[in-house]
């Protein structure tokens, strides 16, 4: 208990984790509103009231079909942690599995692992994302998928890397004395010990997550119409750049905020949850 309200005295005082946090907060609040209400429905297109400067009735003013601009902010929110949670989910659970298996078996599952890893950075998830709009189509499914591929190997390799720093410690050496096998050290003392790496690497990995699928959506490979979408904002904004440059500002610098908030909050924990950075503080 005491360990719980430390932390929780420095993070009240830890200024990047509260700013980081209050953007992430803002994020998902936006989202969990557009789930029960939004002022218009995204949709609906007015062309008489088209490119209409905020007011009282449209809040951020309305694109060049009339919808509403912040009813799309809103609801865009919904994709982007739909794709960062799924995304990030699917690196997690194959990269930290893939990553404990070469820790905890060595020799040739560890370079096999290794060596696939190497060959899927070679694919990023856009050239991913390109390939399976090639063969199904592009939709939001295909770019989650994509982009968590890409996922797999960064917490293959974090997940390696954490995990033999821990074999080669005391307890786990005394846990191999006990008779316990790789499988059961790797539940029992492994993943304990490198679960605040990789919470700070899927941070991380989530505001990556929410920047590729922007630029999915920008080159429509992502969100298809009439799902909005941040990354579709911006595309839809260029013919209207000179005339109503705020159409691209907004979703602009919601994406921005978005990942800003991501990133501090993966640096104020990345401090909190380290020691030895958290003795120096």
């Amino acid at each position: 208990m005491s360990t719980g309200l430390a932390l929780h005295k420095r993070a009240r005082h830890h200024p990047s984790f509260v700013l980081g946090g209050v953007l992430v907060a803002l994020m998902l609040a936006a989202a969990l509103l557009s789930l029960v209400w939004s002022p218009y429905p995204p949709a609906d297109i007015d062309v008489p009231h088209k490119l209409a400067p905020p007011s009282a009735s449209h809040w951020l003013g309305t694109d060049s079909l009339g919808r509403d601009i912040a009813s799309q902010l809103l609801v865009g929110a919904q994709n982007s942690i739909v794709v960062g949670i799924v995304a990030v989910g699917i690196g997690l659970l194959f990269g930290v599995s893939l990553g404990c298996l070469a820790s905890a078996r060595r020799g040739w599952v560890e370079e096999l692992v290794m060596r696939a890893s190497d060959f899927a950075f070679a694919f990023p998830a856009l050239l991913t994302a390109i390939m399976l709009t090639a063969i199904y189509g592009p939709g939001l499914l295909n770019s989650i998928i994509a982009i968590g591929i890409f996922n797999v190997p960064v917490f293959a390799r974090i997940s390696r890397g954490a995990a033999n720093a821990v074999w080669t410690r005391d307890y786990v050496l005394a846990a191999r004395a006990c008779g316990k096998g790789p499988w059961r050290i790797t539940l029992e003392h492994v993943l304990p010990n490198i679960a605040s790496v990789l919470i700070v690497q899927a941070t991380i990995q989530f505001a990556v997550a929410i920047l590729a699928e922007a630029a999915l959506s920008y080159l429509g490979l992502g969100t298809q119409p009439p799902q909005p979408s941040w990354g579709r904002m911006l595309n839809e904004a260029q013919s209207q750049l000179f005339q109503a440059p705020e159409l691209a500002i907004y979703p602009g610098v919601a994406i921005a905020l978005s990942v800003l908030g991501l990133n501090l909050m993966g640096d104020g924990l990345r401090d909190l949850l380290d020691p030895k950075l958290a003795r120096r503080r």
